[in-house]
């Protein structure tokens, strides 16, 4: 019989997980992890096995977004390491708390090279991609290395942490008789609160106070940080506007009468400050520049890295901290100063809104007749139901499909939109989309475009091996951008996928649901039915190949090249 008080690498990784609060595992497994993973289910842990490294990664990263924990990927050596690394780099670059756990080769075997089955040095390869790199070369330090994963993870502005585990220290065994011999332990305060000094809330206040046109930008870092409370009092006692980045949407309603989401471009290029709340001005804002946004616009950022102050402009009022923290001091402190954004700058926002909308709707109620089925009456059934249903999650990818889908679908909740974030990468809907599903236990709508589909359809089968209720929705127009882009009589264009790709039979080959769509009146229907039957299911909605453009809104970005013959 074996020694009870003997534990093995594996069984104090176990224990260290789940002593933080840490039970589900999104994963691939192989040598060396494969039994590791199954003594985790054992233990009472929830183990969710993916077709591919990158979405079960993705899938990690969604589940700390979504709940302020640390998630947990897991893949085996080399390749499998390799495939997770770009969703580890996607989630650090996003913000999200991520351990990426990866079993390796004996370092001895990788520092001599003596070629090992899937030999590579893993710990030193993540280093650029992540926060922090960690490697666990003796059972007894399994528990400080995980304390240490999930205060980097957690800690100033979260993100991704790469957690190397050689094979033989998953097997090795050490003495201990309860936790704390064995050096386990839940981690004290892991994000603790920062707070601004008071002299950065006056500086901050003063700014605001002799603005004319202020603005409030919203971005994920707020839904992450929790924020609607405070944020919805902000706008509430000063009357600014505010523009939501497309995962802070639902932190206010989309339907609040401050919303300069239909105003972008005169909310921007008129406002003289800028309120940045968990939002950086990247390239999704033009790195605050002219002609977006007014030259001489004051810019104050609330902000958890010091570093990301000045990045491309000038922030004039600095206010250093977590959101919540940050947010606490400055409420009060403007309501204390009484000011209230001129009621002219709302009424020109809210007319300009008005005006758009209108605008939209016209678009909309076009879509549901045009001989050419497109994107907005692909989309409006969809519009439609997220009214009447608030509490759907919806995760959403692709060129088209994001942006005008973006436009047209409201939130009134937060964090119940997820989408490619700040490098718009494409392939992490349905990785996205299994954690929400697991996480929250609601249904959720994937809303892809048929080329971002193709980077992880296959984890089709992934939802329903796990009977998830997600509804996959495949915006078909056969090509990436649109399905007509041909230059040489005899080949497919670079852009040119399948139009009558019949994308629901994926479903269908696992025991989901399959629907195929080609006109507003088919979708409207179908739709419900979809989402309503909480089963896991794909509607392939076939649209007209011509719909569609290049690069969907960023189209800019791409150098343009004289194509003619």
């Amino acid at each position: 019989m074996a020694n009870e008080s003997m534990k093995t690498g594996a069984d104090l990784l176990i224990d260290a997980l789940q002593k933080n609060g840490l039970q589900n595992i999104y994963g691939v497994v192989g040598i060396p992890v494969t039994d590791f993973a199954r003594l985790a289910q054992l233990r009472g842990m929830k183990y969710f096995g993916f077709r591919r490294e990158d979405a079960a990664v993705d899938a990690a990263a969604a589940a700390g977004y979504l709940t302020q924990k640390p998630g947990v990927a897991l893949t085996v050596s080399a390749p499998g390491f390799l495939n997770g690394l770009t969703a580890l780099a996607q989630a650090t670059k996003n913000c999200f708390p991520l351990i990426m756990i990866s079993g390796s080769s004996e370092r001895h075997i990788i520092d001599l090279d003596q070629g090992d089955y899937e030999g590579l040095d893993q710990y030193n390869v993540a280093k650029p991609f992540c926060k922090a790199t960690y490697r666990v070369d003796r059972a007894q330090d399994m528990g400080l290395a995980v304390a240490r994963a999930v205060r980097t993870a957690l800690s100033g502005r979260p993100g991704g942490v790469y957690l190397d585990l050689p094979a033989d220290v998953i097997g090795q065994q050490i003495a201990a008789a309860n936790d704390e011999d064995a050096g386990i332990y839940e981690v004290v305060d892991p994000a603790p609160k920062q707070a601004p000094s008071d002299e950065a809330i006056e500086r901050a206040v003063k700014v605001i106070k002799g603005a004319q046109k202020p603005l409030i930008i919203l971005g994920k870092g707020a839904a992450y940080a929790q924020s609607e409370e405070l944020v919805q009092k902000l706008v509430a006692d000063t009357d600014i506007p505010f523009l939501p980045m497309s995962m802070a949407k639902g932190l206010i309603s989309d339907e609040d009468d401050h919303s300069a989401a239909a105003a972008r471009s005169l909310s921007l290029s008129e406002a003289d400050v800028v309120i940045l709340i968990g939002a950086r001005l990247n390239w999704m804002l033009s790195h605050g520049a002219a002609p977006t946004f007014n030259p001489n616009a004051k810019f104050v950022q609330l902000e958890i890295e010091a570093t990301e102050f000045d990045s491309n402009q000038k922030i004039d009022a600095p206010l250093q901290g977590d959101l919540n923290s940050i947010l606490t001091k400055l409420v009060p402190a403007l309501k204390k100063a009484d000011y209230h954004a001129p009621t002219d700058w709302l009424a020109a926002i809210k007319a300009k809104t008005a005006e758009n909308v209108a605008k939209f709707a016209k678009r909309v109620e076009a879509g549901e007749t045009n001989a050419k089925f497109g994107y907005y009456g692909a989309l409006e059934p969809i519009k439609e139901y997220f009214l009447q249903h608030p509490d759907t999650y919806l995760v959403s990818e692709g060129a088209n499909t994001l942006d005008i889908g973006r436009n047209m679908i409201d939130m009134k909740l937060p964090r119940h939109r997820l989408d490619t974030g700040t490098w718009g990468v494409m392939g992490v809907g349905l990785g996205y989309a299994i954690a929400t599903a697991v996480e929250t236990g609601k249904p959720v709508v994937a809303l892809e475009g048929d080329s971002a589909f193709g980077f992880d359809g296959m984890e089709m089968e992934t939802i329903c091996r796990y009977h998830l209720p997600i509804t996959v929705v495949v915006i078909n127009n056969g090509g990436i951008y649109n399905g007509t882009d041909r230059e040489v009589a005899d080949q497919p264009g670079p852009t040119m996928l399948d139009a009558r790709a019949r994308h629901e039979y994926i479903a269908k080959a696992f025991g989901g649901d399959s629907y195929f769509v080609s006109s507003y009146q088919e979708m409207k229907v179908v739709f419900e039915q979809a989402v309503a039957s909480k089963r896991p299911n794909i509607i392939n909605v076939q649209i007209d190949p011509s719909m569609g453009k290049e690069s969907g809104h960023i189209g800019n970005l791409n150098p343009k090249l004289d194509l003619k013959k």
